[in-house]
């Protein structure tokens, strides 16, 4: 009976080799290159009639990454970051970059000096610490921001959007003193020329 026992190992082995060989009765496929294309061509074509590729998110845009004039080592991770729309994930430099174009817009978003003065203060912090690493990447040529100049354009930029609310608000409506005084004051000039 103990002979009569069979190593799962080797049958596993057999099953494997068994279905590893090409079965001689299996259909071959006769066609040329040729006709493969033409093949393809005529699936291609009426995908199109049915609308298979109508509204693609990259309809009649070139592909990205085809380009051809720039070889970007990193393409795949500004895709990623662009599709998933990360932030806080690019090199020191480039993200005192981005930061210093939308900085007004920033500041504006503050409410108070206090919390524009130490806005402008942690960003000049953060552009000394990233000059001072020398970890590679490219340079940071973002400039320093002067504290009161920053101050001072965001107290104008302020000024200059409450008077522009001020001046589209409309003015209120007469009171119905005003209104009566007013209806008097027509009565009294058609009295008067007339």
């Amino acid at each position: 009976m103990a002979s009569e026992r069979r190593d799962p190992r080797v049958d596993a082995a057999r099953y494997r080799t068994e279905r590893s060989k090409p079965a001689d009765d299996a259909p071959r496929d006769t066609r040329t290159a040729a006709e493969m294309r033409a093949w393809a061509r005529t699936a291609i074509d009426v995908a199109v009639a049915r609308g298979d590729f109508d509204d693609l998110p990259l309809a009649g845009k070139p592909l990205p990454g085809l380009a051809g004039d720039t070889v970007d080592p990193d393409w795949w991770i500004r895709g990623l970051i662009e599709r998933e729309g990360l932030t806080g994930l690019a090199p020191p430099a480039l993200a005192l970059r981005t930061e210093h174009a939308e900085f007004d817009d920033t500041l504006d978003a503050l409410g108070t000096e206090t919390a524009v003065r130490a806005h402008v203060d942690d960003y000049n912090r953060r552009i000394v610490e990233a000059r001072r690493q020398l970890t590679g990447g490219p340079p940071v040529v973002t400039p320093v921001r002067e504290v009161d100049d920053e101050v001072r354009r965001w107290h104008e930029r302020r000024d200059a959007r409450r008077a522009a609310a001020r001046a589209a608000v409309p003015p209120p409506p007469p009171t119905w003193r005003e209104r009566r005084a007013l209806r008097r004051e027509v009565r009294r000039r058609r009295l008067e020329q007339g």
